[in-house]
């Protein structure tokens, strides 16, 4: 593990992390990045959620860096150009699909352009929504076609244990084929292999020319585990699990506390001023 005081560049997860549980980006959220930028200190962020559906954080954070979408299936530039794209195989598509259908869960598909749905009215349609601020596109089944160009399978549930049993079961029945998370209790997020969070800390390591024992990473679900364990110094918020907390090496309060900004301020400004 590094020293805080070596840090120069964090990376952050948004939902649970970043924002509020409403998906608010707090006014002390806002500071505690603009004093990053004070710093010399580099500021990213990582998320399940599509590239274009973290646009509306871009200009309030003011990024300049790479922004890793679907876990970093699709990662592009502030103004959304793409930078590198992983599509899951298709292979693996197919079984991930038939092993969320035949465990109960809802399915969505994300492609690089869509998302794609079966029913409108769904549990957690209308929350994505309204968080990535554009609709999906429903459709009566997910076509062969789709599933070749899916860069990222969501299986929803709010059977919580249901969901926590699939995302075992994906990794087992898909091993390397795919990354299988949860983001969120309710979601189960599979993946190209290459596109989870840890990879996330070694792409942008090599884009920006930092050692990943120079990245401090910040986080609250399972899926941000991998990229505590390629960073430097990992922070786990307070609103994780223990299991969360057990793998990062500082915990700082909740989102609906300001977590994020205070773990800013103790973690990484403080030791690099002292």
């Amino acid at each position: 593990m590094t020293g805080a005081a070596d840090i120069r560049l964090l990376l952050a997860d948004v939902d649970g992390t970043l924002l509020t549980h409403e998906k608010v980006l707090t006014e002390a959220a806002r500071a505690a990045a603009r004093a990053l930028c004070d710093a010399g200190i580099a500021f990213a962020i990582t998320s399940g959620r599509p590239p274009r559906g973290m646009r509306m954080l871009i200009a309030p954070l003011a990024l300049n860096d790479a922004i890793a979408g679907f876990n970093g299936g699709v990662l592009v530039n502030p103004d959304l150009s793409v930078i590198a794209s992983h599509a899951l195989d298709p292979v693996a598509a197919e079984e991930t699909l038939k092993l969320m259908l035949d465990q109960g869960l809802d399915a969505w598909v994300y492609t690089q352009e869509a998302w794609l749905i079966r029913d409108k009215d769904a549990p957690h349609v209308a929350r994505e929504a309204w968080t990535v601020q554009f609709d999906a596109q429903v459709v009566p089944r997910f076509t062969d076609a789709q599933l070749a160009n899916a860069v990222k399978i969501v299986g929803i549930s709010d059977d919580y244990e249901r969901v926590a049993a699939c995302e075992k079961a994906a990794q087992q029945t898909l091993g390397d084929k795919a990354s299988a998370a949860r983001s969120q209790p309710y979601y189960l997020d599979v993946t190209h292999p290459s596109a989870n969070k840890g990879a996330v800390v070694e792409t942008l390591s090599e884009l920006m020319h930092i050692p990943t024992a120079q990245i401090a990473t910040m986080g609250d679900m399972p899926n941000d585990v991998l990229m505590f364990k390629k960073s430097g110094f990992s922070i786990a918020m307070g609103n994780s699990s223990d299991a969360v907390k057990a793998q990062a090496d500082a915990v700082t309060d909740s989102n609906a506390n300001e977590g994020f900004a205070k773990a800013v301020r103790r973690f990484v400004l403080c030791p690099a001023g002292a």
